[in-house]
């Protein structure tokens, strides 16, 4: 008898513990979150702008392909003192539960960007257990995140998703942009004397004309995204964008260059060689010389000949040495023009105080609270740099030079 209600106790107590389905969620209740738009209004509040998947306009994937007539994404906004409260003043516009479990992309206007900053809204997003720290977070140029978000894209139907993958793809190939997580951000804005780089993305266009549907229709859209710089922030707050060779020399330092194009004068001819890069690897290193910290650069690149423009003999070996040698030469520039701009800045966004703190902990401490302003402006910064030809594509003798001996 008594074994028979311990079974009896056991499946009652099995009974509760087996309980699946106490936090479902009907997919016909949620309203999916794919980007969230962060500003600031006149008078200090957030103003949150949401974009909101409609499965039923998405036909043939999120990708593209075909679909109703109708947008992919629907927009809503609220404004309040902070985010919970923007967001929770949202719902009373949607008659669907808010699901921020695939929100990702978080756009940041640059007016709040750089009066406010992002240390507070970072702080409340970090604390939804439902909002994932993976998500991408960019600063809108010369705009508002409201006008971002609102764009509609061609190609990617998802318009946050046009984001993602432009920033993915240009920093695979070009290397003036940095895809950067919101993880990525806090980690950096916490470590000791430390700044952070976002990438930045502007709307090209009338931002009336990106939300309407006439701007899909068209081969050459009237209003388009784009990536547009990388956005420098210390102690959370934005202080200067980077473009050109400072944006990549940044990346360069930062070991988070994966595909670029380097050019070259020869003989007289401005940029007449394009050399591409394959791999590339960047370390860092820290000394302590005479009391003070002293930084050591060292990056390794190998890469194609992709373009010459001039004839060159490049089955000459000292032809191959001086292409070396002249791209070295461009990196270099480009890597001390990139931690000149840092140091104008007064903001470590290269990480050389994370590289101190690291290797001289007890020396960082004495300089760690005055690092970015006193400290990091006049570090002294050794750079090296090593740069190989490893193929010249399907040719090896130049065209142009076959051209001219058939001119004589």
């Amino acid at each position: 008898m008594k074994r028979k209600g311990v079974f009896l106790l056991l499946m009652i107590t099995m009974t509760f513990l087996l309980t699946s389905c106490w936090s479902k969620k009907e997919l016909t209740d949620l309203a999916i979150v794919s980007a969230m738009g962060i500003d600031e209004t006149k008078d200090g509040r957030f103003h949150l702008t949401l974009q909101i998947i409609n499965p039923g306009n998405v036909a043939g994937g999120m990708q593209g392909g075909g679909g109703s007539q109708s947008p992919p994404v629907t927009i809503y906004s609220a404004s309040g003192d902070n985010i919970v409260e923007a967001s929770r003043r949202a719902s009373g516009r949607i008659s669907r539960r808010l699901y921020y479990a695939h929100t990702n992309l978080v756009v940041v206007g640059e007016k709040l960007a750089r009066k406010e900053g992002l240390n507070t809204l970072i702080d409340s997003l970090d604390r939804d257990p439902e909002f994932r720290n993976t998500s991408t977070l960019v600063v809108a140029k010369n705009s508002t995140a409201a006008d971002l978000v609102k764009t509609l894209t061609p190609v990617d139907k998802i318009p946050a998703n046009k984001v993602l993958k432009t920033l993915e793809f240009t920093e695979r190939k070009w290397g003036e942009n940095v895809k950067t997580s919101l993880q990525e951000v806090m980690k950096s804005i916490e470590s000791p004397g430390r700044g952070a780089v976002v990438s930045g993305f502007r709307l090209d266009g009338n931002p009336q004309q990106a939300q309407k549907l006439d701007n899909l229709q068209e081969s050459a859209p009237g209003a388009t995204l784009r990536a547009s710089g990388i956005a420098v922030l210390k102690q959370g707050k934005l202080v200067d964008w980077l473009y050109g060779k400072p944006a990549r020399g940044t990346v360069w330092i930062l070991n988070k260059i994966q595909g670029t194009n380097i050019n070259i004068d020869w003989e007289g001819k401005k940029e007449a060689i394009a050399y591409q890069t394959v791999r590339q690897k960047t370390s860092v290193s820290a000394q302590m010389k005479n009391g003070q910290p002293h930084i050591s650069v060292h990056t390794r690149v190998e890469g194609d000949i992709g373009d010459m423009e001039v004839p060159v003999d490049i089955t000459n070996p000292k032809v191959i040495t001086k292409i070396e040698q002249s791209v070295r030469k461009e990196i270099k520039k480009e890597l001390k023009t990139a931690i000149e701009r840092a140091q104008k800045n007064k903001t470590d966004i290269l990480g050389f105080g994370e590289v101190v703190h690291r290797t001289r902990p007890n020396q960082f401490k004495k300089v760690k609270t005055e690092w970015n302003d006193v400290y990091f402006p006049k570090l002294d910064v050794d750079i090296t740099v090593e740069a190989y030809v490893r193929r010249a594509g399907l040719r090896n003798k130049s065209f142009l030079s076959g051209v001219k001996e058939n001119q004589k």
